[in-house]
């Protein structure tokens, strides 16, 4: 007997579904909840008994399918990382702005009518309340030539290990607050 991996329940003959993407292996009720995929004892027989060419072009595309998935997931290790050019937010960013709009000698109205922007979203930005947007970010940027971006405040130091085998542990990463 074998467990449902959805609901738990002892079942002799569990069926293969696929949900979200993820393949399980459920009992004849939880079948509803996701498509059934065919195991292989059942794509032979119906490979054998029909031989068109929709039934050999569907087994060579879902072959083919999980080789692209495949190379590309071990392919392009850091390459499809779609964070890899964001830039972090620098997290004294509304001292920075704070600091810059000063330095220019501009209200918070000022600055908020040259940025074409609320003067309520300046005050929030300086307190901290709300984060810039990318647009509003790169504005700020720009009218003041300063860098919001954290990318200038990370140093090497921060990150060395203090173990002897240069291996990084949890301890070496989290600052105690206490």
């Amino acid at each position: 007997m074998v467990q449902c991996e959805m609901c738990g329940t002892e079942t002799a003959n569990p069926s293969r579904i696929k949900i979200e993407g993820a393949e399980l292996d459920v009992c004849d009720e939880c079948t509803e909840f996701g498509t059934k995929l065919q195991t292989d004892s059942e794509e032979s027989t119906a490979s054998t008994k029909y031989s068109t060419s929709s039934g050999s072009s569907s087994g060579s595309s879902s072959s083919g399918s999980t080789t692209s998935t495949s190379t590309t997931s071990s392919g392009g290790s850091r390459g499809n990382d779609i964070y890899e050019d964001v830039d972090e937010l620098a997290q004294d960013y509304d001292d920075q702005i704070r600091r810059a709009r000063e330095r220019a000698g501009q209200t918070q109205d000022e600055l908020a009518r040259e940025l074409n922007e609320k003067a309520s979203l300046i005050r929030k930005l300086e307190r901290g309340d709300t984060l810039p947007t990318d647009d509003i970010q790169s504005k700020i940027e720009r009218h003041f030539d300063i860098d919001l971006s954290a990318a200038g405040d990370v140093d090497g130091s921060e990150w060395e290990s203090d173990s002897s085998t240069g291996e990084y542990t949890l301890g070496d990463m989290v600052e105690r607050k206490d």
